[in-house]
Order: structure tokens, then sequence, then C-alpha cells
């Protein structure tokens, strides 16, 4: 454990896990604390960020990110922040790394927030971005969906509902501490509770009833755990060995394993939920985003039968 994670860990459990105990959420206080700390990386030198906004012409909001050259992929990013606050603009240290690792091009989109919007709007939103990407003569082959948390439940849904519907399938998919279980029935969430620096337990079902509405938790495109991964492409899955979470990634790395795809699972010794957001300073958001880099990089070059199923603990 680096130092730079037990810094990370202290501060948010000073200063996030208590506002996670409060009986009821506040979303407006929750937006506006997110939008005053966000920490926004510099466009990479010879990037170009392109933010879209919608309107007639542009029904997804979102922001390109595309290098200088040619890109080697194109990665659709899904933030994460329970559905209902950050935004693509939040999670740029996550998405910038990627694309810059990667060689990628990048669109991180904005999908529609709860309570506002509650499910499935995000979840028709994902499917319509990577629709848009094929439309515009993305090979699908070159695409990997990611995102973390939320979002990277909302990446797994989205490949349920694209299978289902017969849509071309993208090379992968990377999913960082994914909330794939809206029931809130893992292990790890009581095994963890009070271990997790970031959350206390009891704010996931306030949170997932906010999502779903009069939708059942267990529906497959909510909670993709209860889904079925027959023919779904290669996952990574990275999670922290501390998080509340931690169930959520290994019960869809499980269960994808059983349905023959291949998973690689990575389990981060002591570092906080979506580690990945403290790169550069957390060397192990470095290493972790390293990774990420070069599952797409294979996914997006060679046959899928090269990429062999691993579960390691970091």
């Amino acid at each position: 454990m680096s130092w730079q994670s037990a810094f990370a860990c202290w501060i948010v459990r000073r200063r996030m896990r208590p506002h996670s105990a409060k009986p009821a959420l506040d979303v407006e206080l929750t937006r506006n604390y997110a939008s005053r700390r966000i920490w926004s990386p510099r466009v990479p030198k010879g990037w170009r960020l392109d933010i879209r906004n919608a309107g007639a012409d542009i029904p997804l909001r979102g922001e390109w990110l595309t290098p200088p050259t040619s890109p080697a992929a194109t990665i659709l990013y899904l933030h994460g922040g329970g559905y209902y606050f950050c935004s693509a603009r939040s999670h740029r240290a996550i998405s910038f790394g990627l694309a810059t690792r990667a060689n990628a091009r990048v669109f991180s989109l904005d999908y529609r927030l709860a309570p506002e919007h509650r499910f499935p709007a995000a979840l028709y939103d994902s499917v319509a971005a990577y629709r848009r990407l094929l439309e515009d003569g993305i090979p699908a082959q070159s695409i990997v969906v990611a995102g973390d948390s939320a979002g990277g439940g909302l990446a797994l849904a989205t490949l349920l509902a694209l299978r289902d519907a017969g849509d071309p399938l993208p090379a992968a998919a990377v999913l960082f501490s994914p909330w794939t279980d809206l029931t809130c029935s893992g292990q790890s969430m009581r095994t963890n509770d009070g271990r997790d620096p970031m959350y206390n337990a009891s704010i996931f079902p306030r949170v997932a009833a906010q999502y779903l509405g009069a939708t059942d938790a267990r529906h497959p495109c909510a909670s993709p755990l209860f889904g079925e991964f027959d023919g779904l492409p290669p996952l990574l899955i990275q999670v922290g060995d501390t998080e509340l979470l931690l169930d959520d990634s290994t019960r869809v790395a499980t269960k994808a394993r059983a349905a023959g795809v291949r998973v690689e699972l990575e389990i981060w010794r002591n570092v906080p939920h979506i580690f990945q957001i403290w790169t550069p300073f957390m060397p192990e958001a470095r290493d972790a985003l390293a990774r990420a880099a070069a599952f797409i990089e294979a996914a997006t070059s060679a046959p899928r039968t090269h990429l062999a199923p691993m579960t390691s603990i970091v």
C-alpha cells in the first residue's frame, strides 16, 4: 500500500463516509460538493477535446477526446456517481488516462441522471451512444465500453441490452468497481461495512431506490448480475479488497466465466472505491490504468481467443 493510497483512504473516510451515513439523500448538496471538488486534468498536448451539448442535431451530451494520431481504439466511457451525480468532466482523470495510455479516442457520455430521469433513461442513453458510434462508421471490434461504479454496472447492462437487441457487440468491456446488484445482497456489503473507507453500506439501498423508482431491483438491465452472460465479449474487472462492492465484481466474474466469457479479475489491496480516479497522484491508479489500456489494446487488435481468463490480487 503506497502512502498516496493511505492518504486517499484517509481523505475519503474523513470527508465522504460520514455523509453516506445520513438517513436521507441530499441530491443538490451531493452534486454541488462534487462539482466544487473536481480535479480536472489538462487536455494532453496535441489532443483535442470537443464538448457536445444536446441539441436538435446532437441528441447526446458528452465529451470527445481525440489523439493527434490515428486512434487504435474507441472507448465509450460511462462515469459513476450512483446514477444521480458526477459527469463526464468529473471523471476526466480516468477517461483521459485510459485514452492516452491506449492511444484511443474516447467519448465520455453525460447520460441523464436520477431522480429527474430514473431507470431506464441512463441505459437508453448508453445504448444510443453506442449505436451512434456504429452509425458513424466505427467498427464494433474497435470499440470498448468502460465505466466505474454505477457507470460500470451501466456498461455491463449496456452489453446485455445490445446483445438481446441483436446489435454487434464491442470488442470488450472494462469495469472499475462496478455496481451490478441493486438489491445490495452481496456478502461484502456486510463484511466490508466499516472497512470501506468511502461509504457506509446503508447508503446503497437509498441510492438504488432513487434510481429504480417502481422497477424491480432484480431487473437485469438495472442489476446486470441477474442477467445471462452468454455471448458477451471479454471483461476486465478491477476492484478493491475492502470495498462494499467487492462481491458485485467477484460474483459477476464467476457467473460470466460459467457462461464462457473470458474475464480478467483484479483485486487490489487497500485502495479506495474507484481508486483509478486518483491518477496521476496514486501509483496504484497509474498501474491500474496501464493494465486496463493493455487489455484494451489486446482486445481490439487480437482474436478474442488470445485473451486468457485470470484472477489476480494486486
